[in-house]
Protein backbone atom coordinates (compact mmCIF):
# COMPACT_ATOMS: atom_id res chain seq x y z
CA UNK A 1 0.00 0.00 0.00
CA UNK A 2 1.31 3.45 -0.95
CA UNK A 3 2.54 5.60 1.91
CA UNK A 4 0.65 8.84 2.32
CA UNK A 5 1.80 12.01 4.05
CA UNK A 6 0.49 12.88 7.49
CA UNK A 7 -2.42 15.31 7.71
CA UNK A 8 -1.47 18.27 9.93
CA UNK A 9 -4.05 19.46 12.43
CA UNK A 10 -4.18 21.36 15.73
CA UNK A 11 -5.86 19.57 18.61
CA UNK A 12 -8.00 21.58 21.04
CA UNK A 13 -7.56 19.57 24.21
CA UNK A 14 -8.87 21.96 26.85
CA UNK A 15 -10.88 19.96 29.41
CA UNK A 16 -10.47 16.76 27.41
CA UNK A 17 -8.94 13.56 28.78
CA UNK A 18 -5.36 12.86 27.72
CA UNK A 19 -3.56 9.74 28.91
CA UNK A 20 0.21 9.62 29.21
CA UNK A 21 1.84 6.23 29.75
CA UNK A 22 5.32 6.43 31.26
CA UNK A 23 6.77 9.12 33.51
CA UNK A 24 10.28 9.37 32.07
CA UNK A 25 12.12 11.93 29.98
CA UNK A 26 9.67 11.83 27.06
CA UNK A 27 6.75 12.63 29.37
CA UNK A 28 8.81 15.34 31.07
CA UNK A 29 9.34 17.06 27.70
CA UNK A 30 5.77 16.68 26.43
CA UNK A 31 3.69 17.31 29.55
CA UNK A 32 4.24 21.10 29.81
CA UNK A 33 2.62 21.72 26.41
CA UNK A 34 -0.31 19.45 27.27
CA UNK A 35 -0.76 21.29 30.56
CA UNK A 36 -0.62 24.63 28.75
CA UNK A 37 -3.31 23.35 26.37
CA UNK A 38 -5.63 22.85 29.36
CA UNK A 39 -5.90 19.08 28.93
CA UNK A 40 -7.25 16.83 31.69
CA UNK A 41 -4.11 14.70 32.00
CA UNK A 42 -3.85 11.27 33.56
CA UNK A 43 -0.35 9.86 33.94
CA UNK A 44 -0.11 6.09 34.30
CA UNK A 45 3.34 5.01 35.47
CA UNK A 46 4.83 3.23 38.49
CA UNK A 47 7.51 5.93 38.75
CA UNK A 48 8.33 9.37 37.39
CA UNK A 49 11.18 11.83 37.10
CA UNK A 50 11.37 14.48 39.84
CA UNK A 51 10.07 17.12 37.41
CA UNK A 52 7.05 15.01 36.45
CA UNK A 53 6.40 14.20 40.10
CA UNK A 54 6.41 17.93 40.84
CA UNK A 55 3.68 18.42 38.21
CA UNK A 56 1.58 15.82 39.99
CA UNK A 57 2.24 17.40 43.40
CA UNK A 58 1.14 20.76 42.00
CA UNK A 59 -2.13 19.26 40.79
CA UNK A 60 -1.35 19.87 37.12
CA UNK A 61 -1.75 16.16 36.31
CA UNK A 62 -3.33 13.12 37.94
CA UNK A 63 -0.79 10.37 38.60
CA UNK A 64 -1.90 6.73 38.74
CA UNK A 65 1.12 4.93 40.21
CA UNK A 66 1.12 1.60 38.38
CA UNK A 67 1.89 0.12 35.01
CA UNK A 68 -0.43 0.17 32.00
CA UNK A 69 -3.61 -1.92 32.12
CA UNK A 70 -6.11 -2.59 29.37
CA UNK A 71 -8.88 0.01 29.57
CA UNK A 72 -6.62 2.91 30.60
CA UNK A 73 -7.33 4.69 27.33
CA UNK A 74 -11.10 4.56 27.68
CA UNK A 75 -12.72 7.95 27.08
CA UNK A 76 -9.38 9.46 26.09
CA UNK A 77 -9.12 11.92 23.21
CA UNK A 78 -5.37 11.64 22.85
CA UNK A 79 -2.66 9.35 24.20
CA UNK A 80 1.09 9.56 24.55
CA UNK A 81 2.70 6.13 24.92
CA UNK A 82 6.22 6.37 26.27
CA UNK A 83 6.93 3.50 28.66
CA UNK A 84 10.14 1.47 28.73
CA UNK A 85 8.14 -1.76 28.22
CA UNK A 86 7.75 -2.57 24.48
CA UNK A 87 4.97 -5.10 25.18
CA UNK A 88 2.97 -2.52 27.16
CA UNK A 89 3.49 0.05 24.41
CA UNK A 90 2.22 -2.41 21.78
CA UNK A 91 -0.81 -3.36 23.85
CA UNK A 92 -1.66 0.28 24.55
CA UNK A 93 -1.27 1.14 20.89
CA UNK A 94 -3.70 -1.64 19.97
CA UNK A 95 -6.20 -0.33 22.54
CA UNK A 96 -5.90 3.15 21.07
CA UNK A 97 -6.64 1.72 17.63
CA UNK A 98 -9.73 -0.11 18.91
CA UNK A 99 -11.11 2.97 20.68
CA UNK A 100 -10.11 5.34 17.85
CA UNK A 101 -7.87 7.39 20.13
CA UNK A 102 -5.17 9.39 18.40
CA UNK A 103 -1.96 7.94 19.75
CA UNK A 104 1.72 8.95 19.71
CA UNK A 105 4.39 6.33 20.37
CA UNK A 106 7.87 7.36 21.40
CA UNK A 107 9.42 3.98 20.59
CA UNK A 108 7.86 3.24 17.18
CA UNK A 109 6.46 6.08 15.11
CA UNK A 110 5.38 3.69 12.34
CA UNK A 111 2.90 2.02 14.70
CA UNK A 112 1.43 5.31 15.92
CA UNK A 113 -1.67 7.02 14.57
CA UNK A 114 -0.25 10.50 15.25
CA UNK A 115 3.13 12.19 15.26
CA UNK A 116 4.30 15.03 17.45
CA UNK A 117 5.66 17.94 15.40
CA UNK A 118 8.60 20.08 16.42
CA UNK A 119 6.88 23.16 17.80
CA UNK A 120 7.84 26.67 18.81
CA UNK A 121 6.03 29.87 19.72
CA UNK A 122 6.42 33.55 18.94
CA UNK A 123 3.98 36.33 19.85
CA UNK A 124 0.79 34.31 19.59
CA UNK A 125 1.93 32.19 16.64
CA UNK A 126 2.62 28.47 16.98
CA UNK A 127 5.06 26.98 14.49
CA UNK A 128 4.78 23.21 13.97
CA UNK A 129 7.14 21.34 11.64
CA UNK A 130 6.25 17.79 10.62
CA UNK A 131 8.17 15.39 8.40
CA UNK A 132 6.00 14.33 5.46
CA UNK A 133 6.52 10.57 5.74
CA UNK A 134 7.34 8.22 8.59
CA UNK A 135 10.18 6.61 6.70
CA UNK A 136 13.38 8.61 7.01
CA UNK A 137 12.07 10.91 9.73
CA UNK A 138 14.87 12.97 11.25
CA UNK A 139 13.82 14.83 14.42
CA UNK A 140 16.99 16.94 14.32
CA UNK A 141 16.14 18.19 10.84
CA UNK A 142 12.58 19.18 11.75
CA UNK A 143 13.80 20.83 14.96
CA UNK A 144 16.38 22.83 13.01
CA UNK A 145 13.69 24.08 10.61
CA UNK A 146 11.44 24.94 13.54
CA UNK A 147 14.22 26.89 15.24
CA UNK A 148 15.03 28.84 12.07
CA UNK A 149 11.41 29.86 11.54
CA UNK A 150 10.82 30.82 15.18
CA UNK A 151 14.05 32.81 15.33
CA UNK A 152 13.07 34.65 12.16
CA UNK A 153 9.69 35.55 13.64
CA UNK A 154 11.20 36.66 16.92
CA UNK A 155 13.96 38.85 15.51
CA UNK A 156 11.77 40.24 12.74
CA UNK A 157 13.77 38.86 9.80
CA UNK A 158 10.85 36.66 8.80
CA UNK A 159 7.81 38.90 8.43
CA UNK A 160 5.22 38.82 5.67
CA UNK A 161 5.70 42.15 3.83
CA UNK A 162 1.99 42.98 3.72
CA UNK A 163 1.27 41.84 7.27
CA UNK A 164 4.04 43.58 9.14
CA UNK A 165 3.02 44.01 12.75
CA UNK A 166 3.54 47.39 14.35
CA UNK A 167 3.55 48.29 17.99
CA UNK A 168 1.88 51.69 18.44
CA UNK A 169 3.63 54.29 20.54
CA UNK A 170 7.13 53.97 21.89
CA UNK A 171 9.15 50.93 22.92
CA UNK A 172 11.88 51.68 25.42
CA UNK A 173 14.37 48.93 24.63
CA UNK A 174 17.43 47.97 26.64
CA UNK A 175 20.03 46.95 24.08
CA UNK A 176 22.39 45.19 26.46
CA UNK A 177 26.10 45.79 27.03
CA UNK A 178 27.22 46.12 23.40
CA UNK A 179 27.34 42.72 21.72
CA UNK A 180 24.36 42.73 19.32
CA UNK A 181 23.62 39.10 20.20
CA UNK A 182 22.91 40.13 23.80
CA UNK A 183 19.78 42.15 23.10
CA UNK A 184 16.60 40.34 24.16
CA UNK A 185 14.48 38.51 21.61
CA UNK A 186 11.62 40.93 22.19
CA UNK A 187 13.88 43.94 21.80
CA UNK A 188 15.21 42.68 18.49
CA UNK A 189 11.70 42.02 17.18
CA UNK A 190 10.53 45.51 18.11
CA UNK A 191 13.54 46.97 16.32
CA UNK A 192 12.50 45.08 13.18
CA UNK A 193 9.00 46.58 13.43
CA UNK A 194 10.15 50.16 14.01
CA UNK A 195 9.62 53.18 11.77
CA UNK A 196 11.95 55.34 13.85
CA UNK A 197 14.85 54.37 16.11
CA UNK A 198 16.33 56.92 18.49
CA UNK A 199 19.61 55.40 19.62
CA UNK A 200 22.13 56.13 22.35
CA UNK A 201 25.85 56.13 21.69
CA UNK A 202 26.25 53.12 24.00
CA UNK A 203 23.52 51.06 22.35
CA UNK A 204 24.46 48.02 20.24
CA UNK A 205 25.44 49.91 17.06
CA UNK A 206 25.76 46.81 14.87
CA UNK A 207 22.00 46.28 15.12
CA UNK A 208 21.34 49.58 13.39
CA UNK A 209 23.09 48.38 10.24
CA UNK A 210 20.54 45.55 9.97
CA UNK A 211 17.53 47.86 9.82
CA UNK A 212 15.63 48.24 6.52
CA UNK A 213 16.35 51.40 4.49
CA UNK A 214 12.98 53.00 5.29
CA UNK A 215 13.70 53.10 9.04
CA UNK A 216 14.74 56.54 10.26
CA UNK A 217 17.68 56.24 12.67
CA UNK A 218 18.30 59.22 14.92
CA UNK A 219 21.45 59.61 17.00
CA UNK A 220 20.23 60.89 20.36
CA UNK A 221 23.53 62.70 20.87
CA UNK A 222 22.90 64.78 17.73
CA UNK A 223 19.30 65.89 18.38
CA UNK A 224 19.28 69.70 18.20
CA UNK A 225 18.83 70.90 21.77
CA UNK A 226 18.07 74.58 21.21
CA UNK A 227 16.47 75.89 24.38
CA UNK A 228 15.98 72.35 25.70
CA UNK A 229 18.28 70.33 27.89
CA UNK A 230 19.52 67.17 26.17
CA UNK A 231 17.08 64.83 27.92
CA UNK A 232 14.14 67.14 27.35
CA UNK A 233 14.99 67.28 23.65
CA UNK A 234 15.04 63.49 23.46
CA UNK A 235 11.69 63.31 25.26
CA UNK A 236 10.18 65.77 22.79
CA UNK A 237 11.54 63.82 19.81
CA UNK A 238 9.94 60.61 21.13
CA UNK A 239 6.58 62.34 21.58
CA UNK A 240 6.73 64.08 18.21
CA UNK A 241 7.40 60.92 16.20
CA UNK A 242 4.91 58.83 18.15
CA UNK A 243 2.16 61.43 17.58
CA UNK A 244 2.75 61.04 13.85
CA UNK A 245 1.53 57.46 14.20
CA UNK A 246 4.98 55.92 13.88
CA UNK A 247 6.31 52.91 15.74
CA UNK A 248 9.23 54.36 17.70
CA UNK A 249 12.02 52.46 19.43
CA UNK A 250 14.19 54.22 21.97
CA UNK A 251 17.30 52.04 21.93
CA UNK A 252 19.43 52.40 25.04
CA UNK A 253 22.56 50.64 26.22
CA UNK A 254 22.31 48.12 29.04
CA UNK A 255 18.98 48.29 30.88
CA UNK A 256 16.81 51.42 30.52
CA UNK A 257 16.35 51.77 34.27
CA UNK A 258 19.98 51.24 35.38
CA UNK A 259 21.45 54.75 35.17
CA UNK A 260 19.71 55.11 31.81
CA UNK A 261 17.20 57.87 32.64
CA UNK A 262 14.55 55.57 31.23
CA UNK A 263 11.90 56.53 33.76
CA UNK A 264 12.21 60.19 32.78
CA UNK A 265 11.27 59.19 29.23
CA UNK A 266 8.41 56.99 30.44
CA UNK A 267 7.06 59.89 32.50
CA UNK A 268 7.28 62.31 29.58
CA UNK A 269 5.44 59.88 27.32
CA UNK A 270 2.75 59.28 29.95
CA UNK A 271 2.18 63.03 30.30
CA UNK A 272 1.74 63.24 26.51
CA UNK A 273 -0.66 60.29 26.49
CA UNK A 274 1.72 58.12 24.45
CA UNK A 275 1.68 54.36 25.20
CA UNK A 276 5.09 53.02 26.13
CA UNK A 277 6.40 49.47 26.29
CA UNK A 278 9.48 48.87 28.44
CA UNK A 279 11.76 46.03 27.38
CA UNK A 280 14.42 45.29 30.02
CA UNK A 281 17.99 44.81 28.88
CA UNK A 282 21.03 42.95 30.16
CA UNK A 283 22.82 45.36 32.45
CA UNK A 284 26.53 45.94 31.86
CA UNK A 285 27.00 45.91 35.64
CA UNK A 286 26.72 42.11 35.61
CA UNK A 287 27.33 41.06 32.02
CA UNK A 288 30.56 42.94 31.38
CA UNK A 289 32.37 41.55 34.45
CA UNK A 290 31.07 38.10 33.48
CA UNK A 291 32.40 38.48 29.93
CA UNK A 292 35.81 39.29 31.43
CA UNK A 293 35.75 36.20 33.66
CA UNK A 294 34.72 37.98 36.85
CA UNK A 295 31.67 36.81 38.84
CA UNK A 296 30.10 39.61 40.85
CA UNK A 297 29.33 37.05 43.59
CA UNK A 298 31.10 33.81 44.48
CA UNK A 299 30.53 31.29 47.24
CA UNK A 300 32.81 32.00 50.19
CA UNK A 301 34.04 35.27 48.67
CA UNK A 302 31.16 37.69 48.17
CA UNK A 303 27.55 37.40 49.27
CA UNK A 304 26.51 40.77 47.88
CA UNK A 305 27.27 43.19 45.11
CA UNK A 306 26.49 46.88 44.91
CA UNK A 307 26.15 48.86 41.69
CA UNK A 308 26.94 52.55 41.91
CA UNK A 309 27.27 55.43 39.49
CA UNK A 310 30.67 57.09 39.50
CA UNK A 311 29.82 60.04 37.28
CA UNK A 312 29.83 62.34 40.31
CA UNK A 313 32.93 62.37 42.51
CA UNK A 314 32.58 61.40 46.19
CA UNK A 315 33.45 64.93 47.35
CA UNK A 316 30.93 66.56 45.01
CA UNK A 317 27.97 68.05 46.88
CA UNK A 318 25.65 66.59 44.20
CA UNK A 319 26.63 63.02 45.08
CA UNK A 320 23.83 60.83 46.45
CA UNK A 321 26.14 57.92 47.27
CA UNK A 322 27.08 57.04 50.84
CA UNK A 323 30.70 56.22 50.08
CA UNK A 324 31.76 55.68 53.73
CA UNK A 325 29.11 52.96 54.07
CA UNK A 326 30.21 51.34 50.81
CA UNK A 327 33.77 51.25 52.09
CA UNK A 328 32.64 49.17 55.08
CA UNK A 329 30.93 46.51 52.93
CA UNK A 330 32.80 43.28 52.32
CA UNK A 331 31.17 42.38 49.02
CA UNK A 332 31.70 43.47 45.44
CA UNK A 333 31.43 47.06 44.31
CA UNK A 334 30.64 47.66 40.62
CA UNK A 335 31.15 51.23 39.43
CA UNK A 336 29.64 52.47 36.17
CA UNK A 337 30.61 55.74 34.48
CA UNK A 338 33.52 56.17 36.85
CA UNK A 339 36.70 56.04 34.79
CA UNK A 340 37.60 59.71 35.18
CA UNK A 341 36.64 59.73 38.88
CA UNK A 342 38.20 56.38 39.89
CA UNK A 343 41.19 58.03 41.59
CA UNK A 344 38.98 59.99 43.96
CA UNK A 345 36.69 56.99 44.46
CA UNK A 346 39.60 54.73 45.40
CA UNK A 347 41.03 57.36 47.75
CA UNK A 348 37.66 57.74 49.49
CA UNK A 349 37.14 53.99 49.89
CA UNK A 350 40.61 53.56 51.42
CA UNK A 351 40.11 56.53 53.71
CA UNK A 352 36.98 54.89 55.12
CA UNK A 353 38.39 51.42 55.70
CA UNK A 354 38.86 49.46 52.47
CA UNK A 355 42.31 47.95 52.15
CA UNK A 356 44.51 49.68 49.57
CA UNK A 357 45.39 46.18 48.32
CA UNK A 358 41.78 45.47 47.35
CA UNK A 359 41.87 44.21 43.74
CA UNK A 360 40.28 46.28 40.99
CA UNK A 361 39.50 45.36 37.39
CA UNK A 362 38.53 47.78 34.65
CA UNK A 363 36.77 46.22 31.66
CA UNK A 364 36.68 48.57 28.70
CA UNK A 365 34.22 48.10 25.78
CA UNK A 366 32.91 44.92 27.45
CA UNK A 367 31.35 42.16 25.28
CA UNK A 368 32.52 43.84 22.06
CA UNK A 369 35.45 42.97 19.79
CA UNK A 370 37.40 45.83 21.42
CA UNK A 371 37.02 44.47 24.97
CA UNK A 372 40.07 44.67 27.20
CA UNK A 373 40.65 44.15 30.90
CA UNK A 374 43.10 46.09 33.04
CA UNK A 375 43.83 45.00 36.62
CA UNK A 376 45.05 47.09 39.53
CA UNK A 377 44.41 47.69 43.25
CA UNK A 378 42.77 50.59 45.02
CA UNK A 379 46.26 51.92 45.72
CA UNK A 380 47.38 51.78 42.09
CA UNK A 381 44.20 52.19 40.03
CA UNK A 382 44.47 55.93 39.41
CA UNK A 383 47.97 55.65 37.98
CA UNK A 384 47.07 52.45 36.09
CA UNK A 385 44.16 54.19 34.33
CA UNK A 386 46.52 56.94 33.19
CA UNK A 387 49.33 54.60 32.19
CA UNK A 388 47.05 52.18 30.32
CA UNK A 389 44.95 54.98 28.83
CA UNK A 390 41.67 53.39 29.91
CA UNK A 391 38.75 55.16 28.28
CA UNK A 392 34.98 55.05 28.80
CA UNK A 393 32.85 53.07 28.54
CA UNK A 394 34.39 50.82 31.15
CA UNK A 395 32.92 48.86 34.03
CA UNK A 396 34.99 48.91 37.22
CA UNK A 397 34.86 45.94 39.60
CA UNK A 398 36.25 46.32 43.12
CA UNK A 399 36.61 43.35 45.44
CA UNK A 400 38.09 39.91 45.95
CA UNK A 401 35.97 38.42 43.14
CA UNK A 402 38.44 40.00 40.72
CA UNK A 403 40.93 37.26 41.70
CA UNK A 404 38.48 34.34 41.58
CA UNK A 405 38.63 33.47 37.88
CA UNK A 406 41.62 32.51 35.72
CA UNK A 407 44.31 35.14 35.48
CA UNK A 408 43.61 37.51 32.57
CA UNK A 409 45.72 36.95 29.49
CA UNK A 410 48.39 39.49 28.78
Amino acid sequence: MAEHPAYPVGLRLSGRRVVVLGGGQVAQRRLPALIAAGADIVLVSPEATPSVEAMADAGEITWVRRGYEDGDLAEAWYALIATSDPAANTAASAEAERHRVWCVRSDDADQATAWTPATGHSEGVTVAVLTTHARGRDPRHTAAIRDAVVEGLRDGTLVAPHHRTRTPGVALVGGGPGDPDLITVRGRRLLAEADVVIADRLGPRDLLAELPPHVEVIDAAKIPYGRYMAQEAINNALVEHAKQGKAVVRLKGGDPFVFGRGMEEVQALAEAGIPCTVVPGISSSISVPGAAGIPVTHRGVAHEFTVVSGHVAPDDERSLVDWPSLARLTGTLVVLMGVDKIGKIAETLVAHGRSPETPVALVQEGTTAAQRRVDATLATVAETVRAEDVKPPAVIVIGEVVRVGPAPSA
